[in-house]
């Protein structure tokens, strides 16, 4: 078997790319196809953890799931992780490769590119269609050389690319033109349908434009996208975070996640915002910060970095003032370890301190070495005081993606977790203080165990002095998946789509 191909690309980063892969696998799979989809190189501090311990894009995960499958590291063999203005950790097949400066990485484009098309070998050849994405933009000629994710993966591949762009943004029209005025003639060949996307307001208006497109490049327009958000799907980056917002005044619990320069995994707390009586908010400033019942330090890919952020804002000092007060605190992976008394990187692993101060709300050393944990895991919670009053006994699962260990003897070790692949039975995992208001952990997607999410909001609007409402989040990720592939499905010519990637509608390759 040798799956059909259709490539989605983009005028710009955040055009739209990932939902529209995401909303294709899961109206393929609706239509019976086994599908999977596959990026090349992604760039992004969102990313997850598959059954064999390697780590991949987020958005392949996101993907992978709408499309009802396993994610695999063939999904997103190459994955970049920023973790300064000009370096990244490479990420090659699921493990750390070499960290390197931007200039060097594409010296290394020879290395990678049997990678790639090992990769999407092996996807072809287990699905029968696989969607793949590019990465930013195809119109960038300065990088068009040595790139290995837009149109080098497609002429190799021969594979039909759908070119989307985002209205909201302003000069759509000229970037879906321009865009293909810069391609090769052999380039421009391979894009077979335009697909506008956020779009507000009245189509009728829009249609002199696209017929003007049409008529200028030869190109179909295949549909357009409206712009949504009712709909839930987890986006790629930190792009897609709404700017810092004030703390809603009707809310029971207000949350302040600390929006650090490198967060990471900020799905994590999608869930919250989905509560009723939850004010979930992203804050980079003290006075931005206020009075939270709640303050969340997320992940990080460079915690020393961040860290130093946090004393320049003064933000530390405002986090452990507000604790003495009564403010719950939560640290997740790289905010865990920030909450710690001491981070030690003798290996200078991360960053050129050996030895700097965390916040010392946790009697914690984190200890910084070169093999980086990637596990999924499950269990229980395994004690029921503080922000888990109620909670013990409760089954929870998520992801681990740290190069840190921590070390010291808190009060409590909150969670008793296997780790999928190690064979050492259950271990105790992160750290609570004796009154139960700081917590710490390495276990991303915790708050999508909804019955631990909900115990542990219902404890902090108790100790506040507050009464959450009865209602609670009604988000399924499976409806989700189905409410943007119904809305593709009416915005797209899908007739159109089938044709381009050679396939039938009744689920059978042709």
């Amino acid at each position: 078997m040798t799956a059909r191909l259709l490539m989605v690309q983009g005028t710009a980063s955040h055009a739209g790319k990932s939902l529209l892969v995401a909303a294709l696998c899961r109206i393929f799979r609706q239509d019976g196809y086994n599908v999977a989809p596959f990026k090349a190189q992604n760039m992004s501090l969102n990313s997850f953890v598959t059954p064999d311990g390697s780590e991949i894009g987020r958005a392949q995960a996101v993907q992978a799931e709408a499309a009802g499958i396993p994610p695999s590291v063939d999904m997103n063999p190459v994955l970049l992780k920023p973790e300064a203005d000009s370096r990244s950790q490479v990420v090659l097949m699921g493990k750390p490769y070499i960290t390197t400066s931007a200039a060097d990485y594409y010296s290394l484009k020879s290395e990678l590119w049997p990678k790639v098309v090992a990769a999407l070998e092996r996807l072809r050849q287990q699905y029968q269609v696989v969607v793949i994405e590019g990465a930013g933009s195809p119109a960038e000629i300065n990088l068009a050389r040595d790139e290995i994710v837009n149109m080098r993966v497609a002429r190799y591949a021969g594979a039909p690319v759908l070119l989307i762009g985002d209205i909201e943004r302003g000069g759509v029209f000229a970037s879906l033109v321009g865009t293909l005025e810069v391609l090769e003639p052999e380039e421009r060949t391979l894009i077979k349908a335009f697909v506008i996307n956020k779009f507000r307001g009245d189509k009728n208006l829009l249609e002199p434009g696209l017929r003007f497109l049409e008529r200028r490049t030869g190109v179909p327009v295949a549909g357009v996208i409206p712009w949504f958000n009712d709909i839930r799907v987890a986006e790629e980056d930190a792009l897609g975070l709404e700017p810092p917002q004030p703390g809603s005044s009707s809310a029971e619990v207000d949350i302040a996640v600390i929006q650090l320069p490198h967060l990471s995994n900020f799905d994590d707390f999608d869930p919250l915002q989905e509560e009723a009586g939850v004010s979930l908010r992203y804050v980079a400033s003290s006075h931005q910060l206020g009075n939270p019942d709640v303050v969340i330090l997320p992940g990080s890919k460079t915690t020393v970095a961040d860290l130093k952020w946090l004393r320049q804002h003064s933000l530390d000092k405002h986090i452990t003032d507000l604790h003495r007060l009564g403010t719950f605190v939560i640290g997740i992976c790289g905010g865990y370890q920030m909450l710690g008394q001491k981070i030690l990187d003798p290996e200078m692993v991360e960053s050129p301190a050996v030895e700097v101060d965390g916040l010392g709300l946790l009697p914690l050393t984190t200890t910084f070495a070169k093999d980086k944990e990637t596990h999924q895991v499950e269990g229980e919670v395994a004690v029921g005081v503080g922000l888990l009053a109620g909670a013990h006994g409760s089954h929870i699962e998520g992801y681990e993606i740290h190069m840190g260990i921590c070390h010291g003897q808190a009060a409590w070790a909150p969670f008793s977790v296997a780790r999928r692949g190690r064979g050492h039975g259950r271990q105790q995992e992160g750290a609570l203080d004796a009154d139960g208001r700081v917590m710490g952990t390495y276990i991303h997607g915790l708050f999508h165990n909804a019955g631990l999410r909900r115990v542990i909001l219902r404890n902090i609007a108790i100790a506040r002095g507050k009464c959450l409402p009865e209602g609670r989040s009604s988000r399924i990720k499976d409806v989700e998946y189905d409410k943007l592939a119904a809305l593709v499905r009416r915005s797209l010519d899908m007739n159109l789509i089938y044709t381009i990637a050679g396939l039938t509608g009744t689920g059978q390759n042709e």
